[in-house]
């Protein structure tokens, strides 16, 4: 099974990345706390269906969860299950200016400034981002760049099945 971790700074897309994983065949989940993550793989496993291909989406909107991240993933390591991590991330200007269009306080400092919650964000992910293989600034994209970056990384020379439809009208 190919397994994907989303993760990275709240506001950088990552709603928008499980979306183009799911437009090219992953099962996907959002908002998994860690902790679930052996066993999550293992009902993938168990699955009547056959699932090929999964990606989860884990972030700090998991509160002291994600603090576990690491312990799941060692978890994972141990029962052999490989997996990629792809961390999105995005300049600060960005972040509070999208946070600002969404007139949305940020998840780690919802009644102070969004640049504080910014920098406590970065601190608790830097780990993670280490670790990950692949990462993806998305302060310059649009979403459709996004998508075109997804397929490059996760589709490029595997056969990706699409859906053509023709019309033909008088």
């Amino acid at each position: 099974m190919e397994f994907v971790i989303i993760t990275g700074m709240s506001g950088a897309g990552k709603s928008q990345a499980m979306k183009a994983m799911e437009d090219i065949g992953y099962y996907c989940m959002d908002n998994l706390p860690p902790t679930l993550l052996p066993k999550f793989v293992e009902l993938c496993y168990q699955s009547k269906k056959n699932i090929e291909k999964v990606a989860v989406v884990l972030d700090i909107r998991g509160g002291i969860f994600f603090e576990d991240l690491f312990k799941g993933l060692e978890e994972l390591s141990k029962e052999g299950t490989k997996y990629k991590i792809l961390f999105l991330d995005a300049s600060n200007n960005v972040l509070i200016k999208r946070y600002k269009e969404l007139r949305s306080p940020h998840p780690l400092n919802p009644n102070g400034r969004i640049i504080d919650g910014i920098e406590e964000e970065r601190k608790m992910l830097q780990k993670v981002k280490d670790k990950a293989d692949f990462i993806i600034d998305t302060s310059n994209m649009t979403i459709g760049m996004l998508k075109e970056e997804i397929s490059k990384i996760f589709v490029e020379g595997k056969e990706l099945r699409k859906l053509t439809i023709s019309v033909v009208s008088f």
